[in-house]
């Protein structure tokens, strides 16, 4: 009953609406007061942020904040794909078929999470990582590989949870909230960086409108408050790191595997 309940209430909540109105919020110069009180709760190390807490205009502007040079060293392996966030492994694995398996208890159809994109042909037995980001990381995305964007997607969608809760009781939040998928072509295939809107976030942008190519560990987007990103590698170019598991915390930057051409 209570699940139920609760279920209720996150399909209620889920609307764009609600999440344009807590937007507006996170963005007017009034919600500033709540950054000490946002640190504080969320054990937020603010020391690594670019600038003062209290040079922020907004809360927005404070979740969506860059850090000082240097805080996220990116991998310098030959070949390496990087995790483009700070996030927890919710899961990882073979594409089987094109189904991705086992997220939370549920599987998702690479078909309906790109959008029926062509692309998704490239990926049907690739490797997926579903990276979850809490309100204590740091929410900038950036590019896993060094390469060239050929193609962008931004599909409207709800805006549900992707916390346990709404991962494990609600059905396909992947694959219908919000979604801003970037393709980069690099020197062994293609990724896809799949970045999954949710519950109160007011948008996901690109950090810089226009821009097509990109070095690894360069600054590629942003959530404005919490999300998901699920990362894709083309069938049988990708390798993972030994010893990465779901459950495991990862930074931006840190060695996820290495991509190298399908022989």
């Amino acid at each position: 009953m209570v699940k139920r309940l609760l279920r209720l209430m996150t399909e209620l909540s889920s609307h764009r609406w609600i999440s344009r109105i807590m937007g507006a919020f996170s963005h007017s110069r009034i919600s500033r007061f709540l950054i000490p009180a946002f640190i504080r709760t969320y054990h937020i190390p603010a020391s690594q942020a670019e600038k003062d807490p209290r040079e922020y205009a907004t809360l927005n502007e404070f979740f969506s904040r860059r850090l000082k040079q240097g805080m996220r060293p990116v991998t310098e392996e030959t070949d390496a794909l990087a995790s483009p966030v700070d996030a927890m492994i919710t899961a990882m694995g073979k594409i089987e078929s094109g189904t991705i398996l086992n997220v939370k208890g549920q599987d998702y159809n690479l078909e309906e999470l790109l959008n029926h994109s062509p692309h998704q042909e490239l990926y049907k037995k690739g490797f997926f990582f579903v990276l979850y980001l809490s309100p204590t990381d740091y929410h900038r995305i950036h590019s896993p590989v060094t390469g060239k964007k050929t193609e962008s997607d931004h599909i409207r969608g709800r805006c549900y949870p992707v916390n346990e809760f709404g991962m494990k009781h609600m059905k396909g939040v992947l694959c219908r909230n919000e979604r801003l998928i970037t393709y980069i072509a690099h020197s062994a295939g293609e990724v896809a960086v799949v970045k999954v809107g949710a519950m109160n976030v007011s948008s996901i942008r690109y950090s810089v409108e226009g821009k097509s190519v990109w070095e690894i560990g360069e600054d590629l987007a942003y959530f404005e408050f919490g999300s998901t990103v699920v990362l894709l590698t083309e069938s049988g170019i990708f390798s993972p790191r030994p010893g990465l598991e779901p459950g495991t915390k990862v930074k931006m930057g840190e060695l996820l595997g290495f991509l190298q051409p399908a022989k």
